[in-house]
């Protein structure tokens, strides 16, 4: 989200959203859970986290902003555009996205894994959502990375860095929804990480 709703998705233009609007369900939300926190104390330990949207350098402001706001216990950083054109919404947008890295999801899908280590490295999250999920409207979304050589040597780059400051991957299982065989992350990629001693920290 910036500051003049430039990257609202058309779900949200459609509804009529505004950045204020998201603004207060974002508050709203972490109104409630800490009154459901406070509600619930003698029965649950809740944490309370977000999943921070990185489109841009800029989202790095947005997001220690919402840390200062609030006392979060965790925050998941994650991509979902490149280029600042989101890659999940529909084929259109994934296309103009790839059409802009030079016309190949292979280009694509480099491009996705450098802007992913840039958020890496300016938030480092603790957890990192959907650590693959450009490939969820490529031409072959069950196409295996280890084939596309610089992109599986970017992949470990990314894994190596999240490892090096204890951060743990999602495991999403979404992609079944959409019609994948194999989760966020995919099984190849979740064996690097068991290798590197961090294993996938288990969500649906």
């Amino acid at each position: 989200m910036s500051t003049d709703g430039e990257d609202l998705y058309p779900e949200e233009i459609e509804a009529a959203q505004t950045e204020a609007g998201l603004v207060k369900l974002f508050d709203d939300y972490w109104d409630e859970a800490v009154r459901l926190r406070e509600k619930y104390k003698s029965q649950i330990n809740i944490l309370i986290g977000f999943e921070c949207e990185w489109i841009r350098s800029s989202s790095c402001g947005l997001v220690e902003t919402a840390l200062n706001k609030h006392k979060f216990d965790f925050f998941m950083g994650s991509i979902h555009h490149v280029h600042s054109v989101p890659i999940d919404f529909d084929h259109e947008l994934y296309w103009k996205a790839r059409a802009i890295s030079g016309g190949s999801d292979e280009a694509l899908f480099e491009d996705f894994f450098d802007e992913q280590y840039d958020m890496l490295q300016a938030l480092k999250p603790l957890i990192v959502g959907h650590f693959d999920l450009i490939r969820l409207k490529s031409d072959d979304p069950e196409r295996s990375f280890t084939d596309m050589e610089n992109v599986w040597r970017k992949i470990n780059r990314n894994l190596e860095f999240i490892a090096s400051y204890g951060g743990i991957l999602e495991l999403n299982s979404s992609s079944f929804r959409k019609g994948m065989s194999e989760p966020y992350p995919k099984v190849e990629i979740c064996q690097v990480s068991l290798y590197s001693g961090r294993p996938p920290n288990r969500t649906s």
